[in-house]
């Protein structure tokens, strides 16, 4: 396994591999590993001949008083998951490596302006500059995403069919800790008392998508989790949506496929979760 930090590097190594013909499968991450992430990296090395994973925190993706300073990293403890599961290329560059001037960005009208885009304005737009020059540099076939950042996935999907990008995008589920609570970075900056309240996240997730697929309305759903999160007196609910799977415009039915979104703070940390509706 190499680490490397330098694009021309990266393709020049990638380089005889397209021409071999072997397929090259991208996971792209900020670090911080954790399991989640770890079920991406061994999909796709079930599925590829190369794989690379990206260990790049993108600053342009977060806002001005968000934790880029504080996001946790680890590369040291990265490599050694990712030299366990079989990575070939860790991609780490540092911010001046990727970004010369920062004039150039890529981004999606509508779809970036619901959910996670109306409340972190420009956070899509640094997601799909980022993921742009990861596909160009790599020329991966195929990019693994998890189903946790869901509107991360339908709004990659949409930048990889308008602009003809040949990469096939894989979601995958997601994953979470024995008591329900999904796994995410962030969760190292919870403490104790705020980890227990956390899971009224995984609660509300479970309740919601019951009454929905026993037909309750998509207000009986929201008004079902709003409960059940409220009750935890260090939580605060950023939003709790219902949306079109595709186009992320809020849904006010479960007449077709829907994502059911939330964001909730518990105590300075905002965490996420969802999950997929299919009628």
């Amino acid at each position: 396994m190499k680490i490397i930090k330098n694009i021309d590097e990266l393709r020049e190594n990638l380089k005889k591999a397209k021409i071999e013909g072997k397929s090259i499968g991208l996971v792209p991450t900020m670090g911080y590993l954790h399991e989640g992430h770890a079920s991406l990296i061994r999909r796709a090395r079930k599925d590829n001949d190369i794989v690379v994973v990206s260990d790049f925190v993108n600053p342009i993706q977060f806002g001005p008083n968000e934790d880029l300073l504080t996001y946790p990293r680890d590369l040291e403890a990265d490599s050694k998951i990712c030299e366990e599961i079989g990575v070939d290329y860790i991609f780490a560059p540092e911010a001046s490596e990727m970004y010369q001037d920062k004039k150039v960005f890529v981004d999606i009208e509508d779809m970036s302006d619901h959910l996670c885009g109306a409340k972190r304005p420009g956070h899509f737009r640094g997601v799909l500059t980022v993921c742009s020059k990861l596909f160009n540099i790599t020329g991966a076939d195929r990019a693994y995403f998890g189903q946790k950042d869901a509107q991360q996935v339908a709004i990659i999907k949409k930048l990889v069919s308008d602009l003809n990008i040949p990469i096939e995008i894989i979601p995958c589920p997601i994953v979470r800790e024995e008591d329900g609570l999904a796994l995410s970075s962030r969760n190292t900056y919870l403490s104790k008392e705020e980890r227990k309240a956390a899971l009224c996240l995984s609660k509300a997730i479970f309740a919601g998508e019951k009454l929905a697929k026993e037909g309750g309305s998509v207000e009986e759903v929201i008004e079902k989790m709003e409960e059940i999160i409220d009750s935890e007196e260090l939580s605060k609910i950023d939003y709790i949506s219902v949306v079109n799977l595709k186009t992320m415009e809020d849904a006010n039915d479960f007449d077709g496929d829907r994502l059911v979104a939330i964001a909730v703070y518990i105590g300075k940390t905002r965490l996420i979760d969802n999950f997929i509706y299919r009628s």
